[in-house]
Protein backbone atom coordinates (compact mmCIF):
# COMPACT_ATOMS: atom_id res chain seq x y z
CA UNK A 1 0.00 0.00 0.00
CA UNK A 2 2.98 2.51 1.00
CA UNK A 3 4.83 1.16 -2.40
CA UNK A 4 1.87 2.28 -4.43
CA UNK A 5 0.70 5.54 -2.22
CA UNK A 6 4.86 6.95 -3.16
CA UNK A 7 4.02 5.95 -6.80
CA UNK A 8 0.86 8.17 -7.02
CA UNK A 9 3.11 10.91 -5.34
CA UNK A 10 5.58 10.93 -7.20
CA UNK A 11 3.81 10.25 -10.86
CA UNK A 12 2.55 13.61 -11.64
CA UNK A 13 6.18 15.24 -10.58
CA UNK A 14 7.22 13.38 -13.52
CA UNK A 15 4.57 14.29 -15.46
CA UNK A 16 5.69 17.85 -14.79
CA UNK A 17 9.30 17.25 -15.42
CA UNK A 18 8.40 14.88 -18.91
CA UNK A 19 6.71 18.35 -19.96
CA UNK A 20 9.17 20.55 -18.90
CA UNK A 21 11.86 18.58 -20.72
CA UNK A 22 9.40 18.43 -23.67
CA UNK A 23 9.10 22.54 -23.90
CA UNK A 24 13.06 22.71 -23.38
CA UNK A 25 13.50 20.51 -26.60
CA UNK A 26 10.63 22.76 -28.62
CA UNK A 27 12.10 25.76 -27.48
CA UNK A 28 16.15 24.43 -28.34
CA UNK A 29 15.11 23.03 -31.46
CA UNK A 30 12.67 25.60 -32.56
CA UNK A 31 13.41 27.46 -35.85
CA UNK A 32 12.71 31.19 -34.97
CA UNK A 33 13.15 33.95 -37.63
CA UNK A 34 14.53 37.21 -36.94
CA UNK A 35 15.32 40.59 -39.24
CA UNK A 36 19.07 41.21 -38.85
CA UNK A 37 19.29 45.07 -37.57
CA UNK A 38 21.45 46.93 -34.34
CA UNK A 39 19.40 46.80 -30.94
CA UNK A 40 19.02 50.57 -31.53
CA UNK A 41 15.45 50.57 -32.60
CA UNK A 42 16.37 47.98 -35.00
CA UNK A 43 18.08 49.70 -37.21
CA UNK A 44 19.92 48.90 -40.01
CA UNK A 45 22.46 51.04 -41.72
CA UNK A 46 23.40 50.65 -45.22
CA UNK A 47 25.93 53.28 -46.68
CA UNK A 48 25.63 53.73 -50.10
CA UNK A 49 28.38 55.19 -52.98
CA UNK A 50 26.68 58.13 -55.25
CA UNK A 51 27.67 56.80 -58.56
CA UNK A 52 24.95 58.34 -60.70
CA UNK A 53 23.34 54.94 -61.46
CA UNK A 54 21.43 52.90 -59.03
CA UNK A 55 23.16 50.52 -56.16
CA UNK A 56 21.78 47.59 -54.55
CA UNK A 57 21.39 46.64 -50.67
CA UNK A 58 19.70 43.95 -49.13
CA UNK A 59 17.28 43.22 -46.00
CA UNK A 60 18.64 40.05 -44.28
CA UNK A 61 17.33 37.90 -42.21
CA UNK A 62 18.47 34.68 -39.83
CA UNK A 63 16.84 31.76 -38.35
CA UNK A 64 17.64 30.20 -34.81
CA UNK A 65 17.54 26.49 -33.42
CA UNK A 66 19.86 23.73 -32.56
CA UNK A 67 19.96 22.96 -36.12
CA UNK A 68 19.20 25.12 -39.40
CA UNK A 69 15.98 24.39 -40.94
CA UNK A 70 15.13 20.96 -42.60
CA UNK A 71 12.68 23.25 -45.58
CA UNK A 72 13.00 26.16 -47.13
CA UNK A 73 11.30 29.40 -44.78
CA UNK A 74 9.34 32.14 -46.48
CA UNK A 75 9.19 35.24 -44.83
CA UNK A 76 6.70 38.36 -46.23
CA UNK A 77 7.73 41.68 -46.11
CA UNK A 78 5.53 44.73 -45.63
CA UNK A 79 6.07 48.64 -45.46
CA UNK A 80 4.36 49.23 -42.09
CA UNK A 81 5.27 52.60 -41.11
CA UNK A 82 4.49 52.15 -36.86
CA UNK A 83 8.28 51.84 -35.91
CA UNK A 84 9.48 54.73 -38.14
CA UNK A 85 6.89 56.86 -36.54
CA UNK A 86 7.77 55.33 -32.74
CA UNK A 87 11.57 56.11 -33.85
CA UNK A 88 10.97 59.73 -34.63
CA UNK A 89 8.39 60.33 -31.76
CA UNK A 90 10.95 58.75 -28.95
CA UNK A 91 13.98 60.79 -30.32
CA UNK A 92 12.40 64.31 -31.39
CA UNK A 93 9.46 64.53 -29.05
CA UNK A 94 6.57 66.94 -31.36
CA UNK A 95 10.01 68.71 -32.82
CA UNK A 96 9.01 67.37 -36.33
CA UNK A 97 11.67 69.62 -37.99
CA UNK A 98 13.96 66.69 -37.16
CA UNK A 99 12.25 64.16 -37.87
CA UNK A 100 13.70 61.42 -40.33
CA UNK A 101 11.85 60.80 -43.83
CA UNK A 102 10.83 57.59 -44.94
CA UNK A 103 12.72 57.06 -48.70
CA UNK A 104 10.76 58.85 -51.40
CA UNK A 105 9.16 55.57 -53.20
CA UNK A 106 10.91 56.94 -56.55
CA UNK A 107 14.42 56.35 -55.33
CA UNK A 108 13.42 52.60 -54.15
CA UNK A 109 12.60 49.18 -55.91
CA UNK A 110 11.94 46.15 -54.01
CA UNK A 111 11.21 43.32 -56.88
CA UNK A 112 10.47 40.63 -54.37
CA UNK A 113 8.68 41.96 -50.65
CA UNK A 114 10.01 38.01 -49.54
CA UNK A 115 13.01 36.86 -47.81
CA UNK A 116 13.72 32.97 -48.69
CA UNK A 117 15.89 30.91 -45.99
CA UNK A 118 17.47 27.75 -47.83
CA UNK A 119 17.24 24.36 -45.80
CA UNK A 120 20.30 23.68 -43.97
CA UNK A 121 21.36 27.38 -44.09
CA UNK A 122 20.71 30.11 -41.11
CA UNK A 123 20.44 33.27 -43.59
CA UNK A 124 18.46 34.58 -46.27
CA UNK A 125 18.25 37.93 -47.52
CA UNK A 126 16.12 39.86 -50.07
CA UNK A 127 17.06 43.07 -52.66
CA UNK A 128 16.52 46.32 -52.87
CA UNK A 129 17.57 48.49 -55.92
CA UNK A 130 17.92 51.96 -54.46
CA UNK A 131 18.70 55.48 -56.69
CA UNK A 132 20.49 57.17 -53.86
CA UNK A 133 21.63 60.63 -56.04
CA UNK A 134 18.81 63.75 -55.33
CA UNK A 135 19.32 62.80 -51.70
CA UNK A 136 19.55 65.09 -49.10
CA UNK A 137 23.05 65.17 -46.95
CA UNK A 138 20.91 66.47 -44.07
CA UNK A 139 17.74 64.26 -43.85
CA UNK A 140 17.51 61.11 -42.94
CA UNK A 141 15.92 58.58 -44.60
CA UNK A 142 14.17 54.89 -43.61
CA UNK A 143 12.29 52.63 -45.87
CA UNK A 144 9.91 51.04 -42.96
CA UNK A 145 9.44 47.09 -43.13
CA UNK A 146 8.01 44.28 -41.27
CA UNK A 147 7.91 40.37 -41.11
CA UNK A 148 4.68 38.90 -41.47
CA UNK A 149 3.51 35.81 -40.35
CA UNK A 150 3.05 32.70 -42.40
CA UNK A 151 1.28 29.75 -41.71
CA UNK A 152 4.09 27.71 -38.89
CA UNK A 153 6.79 30.25 -39.16
CA UNK A 154 8.06 31.50 -35.84
CA UNK A 155 8.80 35.23 -36.36
CA UNK A 156 10.79 37.00 -32.88
CA UNK A 157 8.88 39.43 -31.76
CA UNK A 158 11.01 41.27 -30.70
CA UNK A 159 12.61 41.20 -34.12
CA UNK A 160 9.92 41.14 -36.40
CA UNK A 161 10.67 44.89 -37.92
CA UNK A 162 13.47 46.71 -39.84
CA UNK A 163 13.96 50.50 -39.84
CA UNK A 164 16.38 50.57 -43.09
CA UNK A 165 18.77 53.74 -42.94
CA UNK A 166 19.85 55.09 -46.56
CA UNK A 167 23.05 56.81 -46.25
CA UNK A 168 25.29 58.76 -48.91
CA UNK A 169 29.01 58.79 -49.46
CA UNK A 170 31.55 59.94 -52.54
CA UNK A 171 35.35 60.03 -52.97
CA UNK A 172 35.66 63.17 -50.74
CA UNK A 173 33.02 63.29 -48.00
CA UNK A 174 30.53 60.74 -45.89
CA UNK A 175 26.96 61.35 -44.55
CA UNK A 176 27.77 58.29 -42.22
CA UNK A 177 31.08 59.38 -41.00
CA UNK A 178 31.45 63.49 -40.65
CA UNK A 179 34.03 64.62 -42.92
CA UNK A 180 35.89 67.48 -41.44
CA UNK A 181 38.69 68.93 -43.57
CA UNK A 182 41.10 71.49 -41.89
CA UNK A 183 41.02 74.50 -43.23
CA UNK A 184 44.22 77.02 -43.55
CA UNK A 185 44.72 80.17 -45.87
CA UNK A 186 44.17 83.58 -45.70
CA UNK A 187 41.11 85.55 -45.61
CA UNK A 188 41.26 89.06 -46.98
CA UNK A 189 45.26 88.95 -46.82
CA UNK A 190 44.88 87.43 -42.97
CA UNK A 191 46.38 84.40 -41.65
CA UNK A 192 43.05 81.89 -40.74
CA UNK A 193 42.18 78.45 -39.89
CA UNK A 194 39.41 76.42 -39.02
CA UNK A 195 37.59 72.55 -39.98
CA UNK A 196 35.07 72.78 -42.07
CA UNK A 197 32.72 69.76 -42.54
CA UNK A 198 31.80 68.76 -46.12
CA UNK A 199 28.45 67.16 -47.38
CA UNK A 200 28.49 64.68 -50.32
CA UNK A 201 25.93 65.83 -52.93
CA UNK A 202 26.53 63.70 -55.59
CA UNK A 203 29.41 61.63 -57.51
CA UNK A 204 31.93 64.23 -57.93
CA UNK A 205 30.27 67.55 -56.09
CA UNK A 206 30.16 67.67 -51.99
CA UNK A 207 28.97 70.98 -50.17
CA UNK A 208 30.46 73.28 -47.61
CA UNK A 209 30.26 76.41 -45.75
CA UNK A 210 32.38 79.57 -47.21
CA UNK A 211 34.45 80.68 -45.83
CA UNK A 212 34.95 80.76 -42.05
CA UNK A 213 31.24 81.56 -41.55
CA UNK A 214 30.06 79.82 -38.74
CA UNK A 215 27.58 76.28 -39.57
CA UNK A 216 24.52 75.97 -38.28
CA UNK A 217 21.72 72.83 -39.02
CA UNK A 218 18.95 74.64 -40.74
CA UNK A 219 18.12 75.33 -44.27
CA UNK A 220 17.79 79.24 -44.10
CA UNK A 221 21.63 79.40 -42.79
CA UNK A 222 22.74 76.53 -45.35
CA UNK A 223 21.13 78.36 -47.96
CA UNK A 224 23.10 81.21 -47.11
CA UNK A 225 26.43 80.35 -46.53
CA UNK A 226 27.11 77.08 -48.50
CA UNK A 227 28.89 76.51 -51.58
CA UNK A 228 29.00 73.73 -54.05
CA UNK A 229 32.58 72.46 -55.24
CA UNK A 230 32.39 70.42 -58.60
CA UNK A 231 35.21 68.27 -59.10
CA UNK A 232 36.00 67.26 -62.97
CA UNK A 233 37.55 64.18 -63.97
CA UNK A 234 41.39 66.26 -64.79
CA UNK A 235 40.53 67.16 -61.04
CA UNK A 236 39.70 71.05 -61.46
CA UNK A 237 37.44 72.42 -59.26
CA UNK A 238 34.61 74.85 -60.06
CA UNK A 239 32.86 76.97 -56.62
CA UNK A 240 29.33 77.80 -57.57
CA UNK A 241 26.90 78.93 -54.87
CA UNK A 242 24.96 76.30 -53.34
CA UNK A 243 21.42 78.75 -53.19
CA UNK A 244 21.86 82.29 -52.03
CA UNK A 245 24.95 82.61 -51.72
CA UNK A 246 26.97 85.20 -53.72
CA UNK A 247 30.01 83.68 -55.19
CA UNK A 248 33.28 84.38 -57.48
CA UNK A 249 35.80 82.05 -58.31
CA UNK A 250 39.19 83.74 -58.79
CA UNK A 251 41.50 81.84 -61.07
CA UNK A 252 44.95 82.45 -61.63
CA UNK A 253 46.71 81.97 -57.78
CA UNK A 254 49.36 79.68 -58.63
CA UNK A 255 49.33 78.54 -54.78
CA UNK A 256 45.15 78.20 -54.68
CA UNK A 257 44.40 76.85 -58.36
CA UNK A 258 40.98 75.40 -57.65
CA UNK A 259 42.07 71.96 -58.11
CA UNK A 260 42.00 68.43 -55.53
CA UNK A 261 44.66 66.42 -54.96
CA UNK A 262 45.10 62.88 -53.64
CA UNK A 263 48.74 63.26 -51.56
CA UNK A 264 50.30 60.53 -49.96
CA UNK A 265 53.25 60.99 -47.49
CA UNK A 266 54.84 57.74 -45.66
CA UNK A 267 51.83 55.81 -46.34
CA UNK A 268 48.90 58.38 -45.26
CA UNK A 269 46.36 59.25 -47.74
CA UNK A 270 45.17 63.23 -47.77
CA UNK A 271 42.50 64.65 -50.18
CA UNK A 272 43.33 68.26 -50.78
CA UNK A 273 41.60 70.80 -52.00
CA UNK A 274 43.18 74.31 -53.00
CA UNK A 275 40.68 77.24 -53.48
CA UNK A 276 40.03 80.47 -54.42
CA UNK A 277 37.04 82.67 -54.47
CA UNK A 278 35.41 85.86 -52.91
CA UNK A 279 31.75 85.81 -51.74
CA UNK A 280 29.23 88.55 -50.30
CA UNK A 281 27.10 88.05 -47.21
CA UNK A 282 24.57 91.35 -46.96
CA UNK A 283 27.54 94.08 -47.31
CA UNK A 284 30.55 92.17 -46.27
CA UNK A 285 32.82 90.72 -49.09
CA UNK A 286 35.45 88.50 -48.06
CA UNK A 287 38.39 87.00 -50.31
CA UNK A 288 39.40 83.59 -49.31
CA UNK A 289 42.28 81.75 -50.18
CA UNK A 290 42.89 78.38 -48.34
CA UNK A 291 43.19 74.50 -48.40
CA UNK A 292 41.07 71.80 -47.27
CA UNK A 293 42.95 68.65 -45.78
CA UNK A 294 41.57 65.70 -44.69
CA UNK A 295 43.33 62.31 -44.14
CA UNK A 296 41.63 59.38 -45.77
CA UNK A 297 41.73 55.68 -45.48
Amino acid sequence: MKRSLSALLILPFCLVGCNDEKVFEQEMYMNMVALISSSYHNNFEEVLPLTGEEVTGYISASVGGSYPPDKDLTISLIEENTPFDRYNWSLYDADTRLYAKLLPKSKYEIPDYKIVIKAGERTGRALIKIRPDGLSPDSTYFISLKAVDNEGLEINTKKNNVLYKVMIYNQYASQAVNSFYSMTGLQNGAVTAASKQLFPLTQHSVRVIAGTESYASNETSIANTSMILDIAADNKVTIRPYKNLQITQVDGNERYPNTFQVEEFFGRKFNVFLLSYTYTIGNRTVEMQEELRMEVR
